[in-house]
């Protein structure tokens, strides 16, 4: 049904009242962050202590920051059926090819799922309808030309593809 909906934040005021983030550039609070998710996997936490930082920097210093919404049927954690994620899917589509066009224009796109706490600020600051909800943060710009890249953890593509069964 593309019920979706976008608020472009590109005032610096209003794009730090808005965004209202913990400032994961202290290597102590990604630690404390990363502990608090149970997460155990060196090169997991290795990647996050390189892109906390940077998200958080995005965020607020992209050319554009986008917060996309959907329209929701009913309680998202709460689906009654599988269709009842329509919507989200929906988003993320509409959202992947955001990325997909950015970066076929020459940029970098950064995505952040708000957790419940910042989802209420957004409420509060945004003051968008309750049947609508956000699904993250979009943050677009042009890279740094010496920006440090994490390390992606390799797989063997080939073993994750089956024929006729798995």
């Amino acid at each position: 049904m593309r019920e979706w909906e976008f608020v472009i934040v590109n005032d610096k005021k209003e794009r730090l009242r808005v965004l209202n983030l913990k400032d994961m550039t202290s290597y102590d609070e990604c630690e404390k962050m990363m502990d608090s998710f149970n997460m155990t996997d060196s090169d997991q936490r290795g990647m996050y202590h390189i892109a906390m930082p940077k998200q958080f920097s995005m965020l607020y210093n992209s050319g554009c920051l986008i917060l996309p919404f959907f329209k929701l049927r009913e309680p998202l954690m709460q689906p009654s059926c599988l269709s009842s994620l329509n919507e989200f899917a929906s988003i993320w589509c509409c959202i992947e090819n955001i990325l997909l066009a950015a970066a076929g224009e020459g940029l970098q796109g950064v995505t952040r799922i708000p957790m419940d706490e910042e989802l209420k600020h957004i409420k509060k600051t945004i003051n968008h309808p309750d049947a609508y909800a956000m699904s993250c943060y979009i943050a677009l710009g042009y890279p740094k030309k010496d920006a440090k890249l994490p390390i992606q953890k390799t797989i063997n593509v080939s073993s994750r593809i089956h024929i006729n069964k798995w």
